[in-house]
């Protein structure tokens, strides 16, 4: 089960920090994805970490400015949100799914759990 949370309104340059608790199973094994829909659009791919060595794949849209980690001994993973932008304004997704980081960590279709989503609005 993950339960994201962290979201808000902020203004156009704040910083936000998400958070996805993990639980109900180990996920030493698992690649944790973090992907975004906005109104009216396809859900897209943010960041993914892989939560036994730690490597990270940020999105090309948010490269830069959004870093993803994670805490092992609290079961979480972060998205770390810099810079934002009003174009950042959706609900942000976290999802596990089994195996190592690569290209494919980018594409819903491999995650099998997902959170519930928190909005994160931001105002120009």
């Amino acid at each position: 089960q993950l339960q994201a949370s962290g979201g808000g309104v902020v203004q156009a340059g704040d910083s936000l920090r998400l958070s996805c608790a993990a639980s109900g199973r180990t996920f030493s094994d698992y690649v944790m994805g973090w992907f975004r829909q906005a109104p009216g659009k396809a859900r897209e791919f943010v960041g993914a970490i892989s939560w036994s060595g730690g490597s990270t794949w940020i999105g090309d849209s948010v490269q830069g400015r959004f870093t993803v980690s994670r805490d092992s001994a609290k079961n979480t993973v972060y998205l770390q949100m810099n810079s934002l932008k009003p174009e950042d304004t959706a609900i942000y997704y976290c999802a596990a799914r089994v195996g190592t980081l690569s290209a494919t960590s980018q594409f819903t279709r491999y995650y099998r759990t997902w959170g519930q989503g928190t909005l994160v609005t931001v105002s120009s």
